[in-house]
């Protein structure tokens, strides 16, 4: 059975409806650890309510990135995952720290990459003048907001919408295909080729 780490900075909403879709569906994988680097994370509840073990690994306690990345590196390595699923976790995660990792670490991010890397992405969205908006599952690298995207949904940006009505429809969409993307990836469905995601159309 796969192994899945996710890590969270707060409510960890994507959180939930991987796990709502994990029981659901029955995968055959199991979420054996929440990591957080925030003590204040809602998410913790959410996930010791489940049944998960939790973890902090607060940033705080750290004197730079390099070191809290391997206190969190030792942390997650305690959990022998096959997966870590970033689901809000605020932290720009050193080269090392993803190289670690890499192929393993995958983030979901609130626009169509490339495009709004970063942060307020649905104001820059409506200042922009985008007709169209989303989110985007990908593999993580040391690029920040960059790597090779697993899914992707749409959403369209009407003309009255602020920026919280534009976020509350991106993030109805991310509870959808992230659960969808992580899926997909423990049953082995994606491979990188060439720095790019393919579907095996094998499984």
């Amino acid at each position: 059975m796969k192994r899945i780490v996710i890590l969270i900075s707060g409510r960890g909403s994507n959180m939930q409806a991987m796990l709502n879709v994990a029981a659901d569906q029955q995968w055959p994988a199991k979420i054996v650890a929440v990591i957080s680097n925030q003590p204040t994370a809602a998410g913790l509840d959410v996930a010791r309510a489940a049944g998960i073990a939790t973890e902090l690994v607060n940033h705080r306690d750290y004197p730079d990135r390099g070191q809290f990345d391997q206190a969190l590196a030792h942390c997650i390595d305690k959990y022998a995952p096959d997966l870590i699923v970033l689901a809000g976790f605020m932290r720009i995660l050193t080269p090392e720290f993803v190289a670690k990792y890499a192929g393993r670490l995958i983030n979901i991010h609130p626009s169509l990459l490339p495009s709004f890397p970063g942060l307020h992405t649905h104001r820059r969205a409506i200042e922009t003048g985008v007709k169209v908006h989303g989110a985007t599952v990908h593999f993580v690298t040391a690029d920040l907001d960059h790597g090779p995207i697993i899914a992707q949904a749409v959403v369209t940006v009407r003309d009255d919408d602020t920026e919280d009505t534009l976020a509350e429809r991106v993030l109805a969409e991310e509870h959808i295909i992230y659960p969808q993307a992580v899926h997909d990836v423990i049953l082995g469905k994606l491979t990188l080729v060439d720095g790019r995601v393919v579907r095996s159309l094998s499984t």
